[in-house]
């Protein structure tokens, strides 16, 4: 899957905006870039409930609550100053293109130390793309994993070694500090809080309003810069097509391989070049969203989640969900899912065999 996702139980309490709303302050840095500081009122201001509530306050500020430039020729004139980055219940923090020194590791300008001196403890974190640099700066991504753009990441170890950057993936979730990486990560980020806090349900109708897709998977590896295939060359689009319409059946690599008519190790090198990851981690982290799908949104079973996702028995899934995410089925249908599924706590307590495996099997075994 696209992410690392270093998880921890959702914090999300009674916001502070109004009428209790959650309340996401947005940080506008000197040469911001326009879209990704838009990305958070967009994507957030399209979170409602059933009803239609709006679910998030979101306000943009400055460190000083002067106007700020942009890095495409207008100003910014903010709504609020610092007071909102110590009243925030989450804090973002876009890209600045006019902070040259903090990519050799110099210190943040004093109002802007200040400003994120001033936030609550305990305030959920977050950066988009570059925005990275800045809570590095401050000190809050010390021995902590984060992302930030894949073309800086080089830059930013030598800037920041203290900080375990990985390059790879569209974002990191350490629990109240969020990293993303490039541009449109930021809304697979903002997504994903989305998701933490209220569900795929309020999730999915943010993404229709914003027109993308509710998740993407694979990582940062699949937009670095490589050579392009020859046009003749085959790719492996049409058999992961092939393959998500199988992810409850036992899939083998042989298979994947025959299906895209190729070898097994041309095959192999190929998806990872295309998705960035091998094919066991793709086809592991698609059924890992299958069933944290139905366990949001059905009462199902957990074995009958296991079965319907491609896991076999409630005893894999429960193993692939603790190394993915931390928790187990259970725990996250209780923290995400219907409330008529709390009864069924009991059913995954009994560990069970999978049928049917075999170690060619790119189905869920908790060493891989």
């Amino acid at each position: 899957m696209g992410e690392t996702q270093e998880h921890s139980e959702d914090t999300t309490r009674r916001g502070s905006g109004a009428n209790g709303r959650h309340l996401v302050a947005v940080l506008a840095l000197p040469g911001f870039p326009p879209f990704e500081l838009g990305i958070p009122s967009r994507v957030f201001g399209s979170a409602v409930d059933d009803d239609g509530e709006v679910l998030y306050e979101v306000v943009v500020c400055t460190s000083d609550g002067a106007p700020v430039p942009s890095d495409s020729g207008f100003a910014l004139h903010p709504a609020a100053g610092p007071e909102a980055l110590a009243a925030a219940d989450t804090v973002i923090v876009p890209p600045t293109h006019a902070m040259p020194e903090l990519a050799r590791g110099g210190p943040l300008p004093p109002a802007v130390a200040e400003a994120i001196a001033g936030i609550r403890p305990g305030t959920r974190l977050v950066s988009i793309c570059s925005g990275s640099y800045v809570l590095a700066a401050a000190g809050l991504l010390d021995d902590r994993p984060a992302t930030t753009h894949w073309n800086l990441a080089e830059e930013f170890r030598r800037a920041y070694p203290r900080v375990r950057i990985d390059e790879d993936v569209l974002f990191v979730d350490d629990g109240d500090v969020l990293t993303s990486a490039g541009v449109s990560a930021g809304v697979d980020l903002c997504l994903h809080l989305i998701r933490r806090d209220h569900g795929v349900a309020v999730t999915n109708r943010a993404a229709r309003m914003c027109v993308v897709p509710p998740w993407r998977d694979g990582g940062q590896a699949q937009y670095i810069d490589r050579p392009v295939p020859a046009p003749t060359v085959a790719t492996t689009t049409a058999t992961r097509a092939w393959a998500l319409e199988r992810l409850a059946e036992p899939i083998t690599l042989a298979e994947l391989a025959a299906h895209a008519r190729m070898s097994l190790r041309t095959f192999t090198r190929r998806f990872r070049d295309e998705v960035g990851m091998t094919p066991v981690q793709w086809l592991t982290g698609q059924r890992l969203e299958i069933a944290r799908q139905l366990l949001e949104s059905s009462d199902l079973p957990v074995d009958l989640v296991a079965h319907r996702s491609g896991f076999g028995s409630a005893n894999s899934l429960r193993q692939h969900m603790r190394t993915a995410f931390g928790v187990s089925p259970i725990a996250y249908r209780r923290t995400f899912g219907p409330h008529t599924a709390q009864p069924e706590a009991a059913r995954e307590t009994t560990p069970e065999a999978t049928p049917g495996m075999t170690p060619e099997v790119i189905a869920p075994a908790a060493a891989r």
